[in-house]
């Protein structure tokens, strides 16, 4: 039996390093999960570990993703899949930035400005954040697996990721739309409300 040519073309680096990197995605989300958990729970020590923790998890994430697209020359003439591959890193790449700004946020004494009446609604936020994620992992995993076979099987796993995808990211929408009017309801001092926006927004 022949082995597919696409199937040799994904086991190069720039496959693995994609694969890699979405490793790392996952494991600076779940960091991210852990440190706001640690700050919902007032366990600030805790939280700065994690945070620490994140920044390098995103620094090691940064040289992964220049050494993916350090390959992407010798694939030129695969310029399709090139560029769905490169979908997904840009897709990884925001949800590293968006943990790296909110982490940002919380810096200082920010955490104070969290209204205790909306720090279990904050946490939820995060908690339904991390389940797209966890999809969107799967998704790049499945389409590593369809563009080595193009079985029809692999295009189907690769559709229902996709669709599961859109799903948790409308439901992690409502999240967010639901906490802002929360936030917007409380009479708390205009400031609070501004960094709460951001904050929301943000994650």
């Amino acid at each position: 039996m022949h082995i597919p040519f696409f199937y040799r073309i994904f086991k190069s680096p720039f496959d693995e390093g994609l694969q890699e990197h979405t490793d790392k995605v996952k494991a600076c989300a779940w960091s991210f999960q852990q440190a706001m958990e640690s700050l919902i729970s007032g366990k600030d020590s805790s939280f700065e570990s994690h945070k620490q923790e994140i920044i390098k998890i995103k620094s090691e994430s940064d040289a992964i993703k220049r050494r993916v697209r350090g390959h992407l020359p010798g694939l030129g003439f695969l310029s399709m899949n090139k560029y769905q591959l490169l979908m997904y890193l840009k897709e990884e790449d925001k949800i590293l930035d968006a943990i790296e700004r909110v982490i940002g946020l919380l810096a200082g004494n920010a955490v104070t400005r969290i209204p205790q009446l909306l720090m279990k609604d904050l946490y939820l936020l995060v908690d339904t954040t991390i389940e797209p994620v966890e999809e969107l992992s799967n998704m790049v995993t499945e389409a590593g697996k369809y563009l080595r076979s193009y079985s029809e099987k692999q295009r189907s796993g690769v559709k229902k990721c996709a669709n599961t995808l859109r799903e948790k990211k409308q439901e992690a929408g409502q999240v967010e739309i639901s906490l802002i009017r929360k936030t917007l309801a409380l009479e708390i001092d205009p400031v609070t409300v501004f960094f709460m926006v951001r904050l929301i927004e943000s994650i």
